[in-house]
């Protein structure tokens, strides 16, 4: 479903990500771990047009989507749930689930049943029916992270770039993220996930790729590399 080519980008003289290729088959979780500073948020802003790629190519569902701005990008089925959550403050949680629709609402894709997509977002995250009409800004950053995720699933995208959704949060709503996480996948959401927590990352994912320095270093089935001494070593807290 989402084909990257020998990926170049980076900020301005800066390369930060030099030849990367990666694949995310329909319906399945990939993940993208690394320690801090790798490229792995780089890696997401330039598939989702935050920042225009140098070289290599990225296809979604086989169509050339290369240095389109972010909105023609979104067009194309390409969600993005950033790094921070980035919910509109000032708007309830509705609203914010609605602008993720904004799309949708205004013809640039098909519209489909987006009154049944929003109360299947209430179901999904029962926590959100429950602040339908809060301001975002007010709830909790586990809330805030839940509404992410689903403002970028109201896109009814098919793929969801997920950018470190435990990052900030207490253990308990690392558990909770997760748990949706795992739900999304049974559900066959096609998702590359970004995450600094790596065990958790390799425990929900089918395959993965590790990335060190802008450069891949690794990769194969999630469960794989989850037991390989180095990636265990490097990244799971343990020498075997």
């Amino acid at each position: 479903m989402l084909q990257v080519e020998n990926l170049v980008a980076g900020y301005g003289k800066v390369k930060v990500l030099h030849a990367i290729s990666l694949h995310v088959p329909e319906g399945s979780l990939v993940t993208l771990i690394g320690s801090n500073g790798a490229g792995k948020t780089t890696t997401l802003r330039a598939l989702s047009g935050m920042i225009r790629p140098d070289a290599g190519t990225i296809r979604i569902a086989g169509v050339d989507i290369t240095g389109l701005p972010s909105h023609e990008i979104t067009r194309h089925g390409l969600a993005h749930s950033p790094e921070g959550r980035r919910v509109f403050p000032v708007l309830s949680v509705e609203d914010n689930l609605l602008m993720g629709a904004f799309t949708r609402l205004t013809g640039s894709r098909p519209r489909g049943d987006v009154a049944g997509d929003l109360a299947r977002m209430f179901e999904l995250f029962p926590r959100l029916a429950e602040r339908r009409a809060q301001q975002a800004g007010t709830l909790s950053g586990g809330e805030q992270q839940m509404l992410a995720m689903a403002r970028a699933l109201m896109l009814s995208p098919k793929v969801l770039l997920l950018d470190e959704p435990s990052m900030g949060l207490a253990p308990k709503l690392v558990e909770e993220v997760f748990a949706t996480i795992a739900r999304l996948k049974a559900l066959r959401v096609t998702m590359l996930l970004v995450e600094q927590f790596a065990a958790a990352a390799l425990e929900v994912a089918d395959f993965a790729y590790v990335l060190e320095n802008g450069r891949l270093a690794a990769s194969g089935p999630a469960e794989t590399l989850k037991h390989d001494p180095a990636v265990r070593a490097a990244y799971l807290g343990a020498a075997h």
